[in-house]
């Protein structure tokens, strides 16, 4: 397969460094640039014209938005995945608005990045090989955009609606929470809630604190990664 064209926008210079290394041990993708400023990005962008480029939001001169915006101005065919420690709501909308394929909050395991971009080499594998698409690649194309299931289905019962609802009030958080404080935060019934807080425990969308008491249960308690 055709290795994908990819440039790192990052400004601290060891984490540019390790995500350049683990990306080259993948064989699959070919750094073709890093910059370290917006302006550098923005620039690097309209001359290399990379397929992907893996995006921090907080840069020295701008945000990664802008970066976005000024791509999406030029009319570039460039996808964009975030891997930022910005975790707030608004931001992660704003991104996905102007069609982020992925976000990543800092800090993460290797394995997530992974997964992120063996996601888009299938994706763009499929859009290749195939001159129409039918509903079923389309539906794994949407469910593949910020997605941290790998692309598995959902569980039975549970469904994306939810999931989301439950996800964004959990980054709104900053502390971690029980099944029953994020049930009442959010209007839903406690074992409906604790079914998906367990399920994206699963699947690293959360983290689970065990909290012993002096008698009593153990309270797990949820944060985001």
């Amino acid at each position: 397969m055709e290795s994908i064209s990819l440039i790192i926008v990052e400004d601290d210079a060891m984490v540019l460094e390790v995500n350049r290394q683990f990306i080259d041990s993948l064989n699959t993708f070919k750094i073709i640039g890093t910059a370290k400023t917006g302006l550098e990005a923005e620039k690097l962008i309209v001359e290399k014209n990379p397929q992907l480029v893996l995006l921090d939001f907080y840069l020295p001169d701008m945000n990664g938005l802008d970066v976005i915006q000024e791509v999406r101005r030029n009319k570039q065919d460039t996808d964009f995945i975030l891997v930022t420690a910005a975790k707030d709501v608004e931001t992660i909308q704003q991104v996905f608005r102007y069609g982020a394929i992925d976000y990543i909050i800092k800090p993460f395991r290797f394995d997530r990045l992974k997964a992120a971009l063996e996601r888009y080499q299938q994706m763009m594998y499929r859009v290749k090989i195939n001159d129409e698409l039918d509903q079923k690649d389309v539906d794994h194309w949407a469910a593949s955009i910020g997605s941290k299931s790998n692309g598995k289905d959902l569980p039975k019962g549970l469904n994306e609606v939810t999931l989301k609802q439950i996800m964004q009030y959990m980054m709104k958080m900053k502390d971690a929470l029980s099944a029953e404080e994020v049930a009442k935060g959010t209007g839903l019934a406690r074992v409906t809630v604790r079914r998906y807080l367990e399920y994206m425990e699963k699947t690293k969308r959360l983290k689970l604190d065990i909290q012993y008491g002096s008698v009593g249960r153990p309270i797990n308690r949820y944060s985001v990664m």
